[in-house]
């Protein structure tokens, strides 16, 4: 089990700063989005998706120091 499940939190600010400065263009499209649109809704998403799993980790960690 993960000592600081908060530092998980850390993976939505990489994957938001990187992926428009990696790859900034129009042309592919995310679900009608472009690209840079498309990856930061995307992220969006999976940083809703990481912060239940930050939460159900702490809530394990908190319930088995009891």
């Amino acid at each position: 089990m993960m000592k600081h499940p908060g530092l998980l939190a850390v993976i939505p600010f990489i994957g938001m700063l990187i992926g428009p400065i990696v790859h900034n263009s129009v042309t592919p499209y995310i679900l009608g989005m472009p690209f840079s649109l498309g990856w930061i809704v995307l992220w969006v998403f999976l940083t809703s998706a990481i912060m239940a799993l930050i939460h159900h980790l702490q809530s394990r960690k908190e319930g088995a120091g009891r």
